[in-house]
């Protein structure tokens, strides 16, 4: 379908160019109603609108040059008010369709725009004080699910997890879980201010008391390491019960001990950006077109977030891959410019680098918001969220809205075994679809791959042959745009439409042609099902 685009789009810049007619940037679309054929432009209304002239004559003259030239796999071309071209693919075309789908089964889909690169996402990149939440959720199955569609794209990916085990917040998590293990030995130790809440501290604490009894000092280093370690096995378990592993783990603390920092403080100092004022280190960034200077070393001596992450960026740029995403929640929009105007300054690329701000996720349960606090340890964390609805439904809630968009997760919905759920909905297209074949099979009835496009005349069967060549196309679009979403908005409708033609037609017949044809149609809609579930993380369950 790609390749049929590509050559219709080619035909029609011809036409235009060969009528003298300027030269615009127009659609090529899918008609919202199937009457006007299976593709439809609006150049004409383009071009009428800088000519000001009739755009249906406009329409004519440029028909009349694409018919003359005659196109590959288009039968009939017409022009329909107020100014739209509409192309009816041939019956030759979808023909073939099957045969190439079946044929290419696990692969179809696949794309090569990125055969011979390499890709970094980072993602989650949560500092080990607690448990993961939804949001954490949220932020690991879209770093997942894109590290997959660019993975069908032919890119090598590095999936990777940054974090940091120094700084404020690891130090109120080894005093909250000092003051709860002196707690339990009833002696005095003050628990912190915004201190971090919740039994998994006091979890620690007793495995703390455990293993060392009640004697350790408060300044001993086994509170920071213990809770730390304990904290970040738990996330690594979380993530795997989302089906969700990494393939580099990188620390902050790195780039203090390898050099990184000095050498980055260096050459910004050499290049005039950084300055003393109240005993602090700050950056120019108001030299570079922002409106302030940032902080890059408080007065305490700390750094702020920007020194080591311009650091870790540095780094993954040395490590020379063709595309770097990162992963954050909507509330670093204000952060990571920051760090790439530092990059900038510093003669460093940074077109390759993509930065993906989700928003975030409310919980719904018996129609009303689940009010939670993290910090106070009030929350369902994720592992409850999946214990509760299991790993597929989670992900696929997680990224069926536009990461862009506030997500409401509704809790009831997804524990819901009906198609209210989307989840279930597509599973059970799925599993159906295998209850069909076995039977088939059972009757000595699948014994080749032919496929008859005149003999199938039920709507619901054009309809759903007709989205299904469309899957390596929405996948394309999920690649282009970074957004998994388009592929579940095309797996939706593509069950919708075969449970639609689940219940107007008999797939095994008398006829044995049609039955042949319709086995072969059902058997390359699993193919697509299956090789979307691969890409979202989800299972393809043949029972239900």
């Amino acid at each position: 379908m790609k390749n049929l685009k590509i050559n219709l789009i080619d035909n029609i810049s011809l036409a235009i160019k060969s009528l003298s007619f300027p030269q615009i940037d127009y659609n090529l679309t899918q008609p919202k109603n199937p009457q006007f054929g299976d593709l439809s432009t609006n150049a004409p209304l383009l071009i009428a609108s800088q000519l000001k002239q009739n755009p249906i004559e406009i329409g004519e003259l440029i028909v009349k040059k694409l018919q003359d030239r005659g196109i590959d796999n288009i039968s009939n071309i017409n022009i329909t008010a107020p100014g739209f071209i509409n192309f009816k693919i041939s019956d030759t075309f979808f023909q073939k369709q099957i045969k190439i789908i079946i044929e290419s089964s696990h692969s179809f889909g696949k794309g090569s725009l990125g055969i011979g690169k390499t890709a970094n996402v980072e993602f989650v990149s949560a500092n080990p004080t607690g448990p993961l939440t939804v949001g954490h959720g949220r932020n690991a199955v879209i770093g997942d699910v894109i590290s997959k569609i660019l993975a069908w794209q032919g890119f090598k990916v590095t999936k990777e997890y940054y974090f940091n085990d120094a700084g404020r917040q690891m130090r109120i998590l080894k005093e909250s879980v000092k003051a709860r293990y002196y707690e339990l030995i009833k002696k005095n130790y003050d628990f912190p201010k915004d201190g971090y809440q919740g039994d998994y501290i006091y979890d620690i604490a007793k495995n703390i008391l455990q293993l060392k009894g009640d004697k350790l000092n408060p300044e001993n280093k086994f509170f920071k390491k213990y809770a730390e370690d304990t904290i970040f096995k738990n996330i690594k378990e979380s993530l795997m019960n989302l089906g969700i592993q990494f393939d580099q783990f990188t620390n902050e603390k790195t780039f203090y001990e390898n050099g990184d920092i000095d050498n980055l403080l260096k050459k910004l100092s050499n290049k005039n950006l950084i300055y003393k004022k109240d005993n602090a280190t700050w950056f120019k960034s108001s030299a570079l077109g922002k409106e302030h200077d940032k902080v890059y070393i408080k007065s305490s001596g700390e750094p702020t977030y920007r020194v080591p992450d311009t650091a870790y960026h540095i780094n993954k740029i040395k490590r020379k891959y063709d595309l770097i995403i990162d992963i954050f929640g909507s509330d670093h929009a204000d952060a990571y410019p920051d760090v790439l105007i530092a990059l900038e300054a510093l003669d460093l690329k940074t077109d390759h680098i993509k930065i993906l701000l989700y928003q975030f996720v409310t919980l719904i349960r018996n129609g009303k918001k689940v009010k939670m606090s993290t910090r106070q340890a009030n929350f369902i964390t994720l592992d409850e969220l999946i214990e509760e609805l299991g790993p597929d439904v989670v992900r696929y809630f997680f990224i069926m809205r536009s990461i862009n968009s506030h997500l409401d997760f509704d809790i009831d919905i997804a524990a819901d075994q009906s198609d209210k759920n989307p989840v279930f909905y597509l599973q059970y297209a799925y599993a159906r679809i295998c209850n069909i074949i076995k039977r088939a099979d059972e009757l000595r009835l699948i014994n080749n791959n032919t496929f008859n496009y005149k003999i199938i005349s039920h709507q619901e069967e054009i309809q759903m042959l007709k989205h299904m060549v469309r899957f390596p196309e929405f996948i394309e679009i999920s690649y282009k745009n970074l957004e998994p979403q388009y592929i579940t908005i095309y797996l939706q409708q593509l069950a919708s439409f075969f449970h639609k033609f689940y219940s107007k037609c008999k797939v095994i017949t008398d006829n044995k042609e049609l039955t042949t044809s319709r086995i072969n149609l059902i058997k390359s809609v699993k193919i697509i099902l299956q090789n979307g579930f691969n890409i979202l993380g989800i299972k393809a369950p043949e029972k239900m």
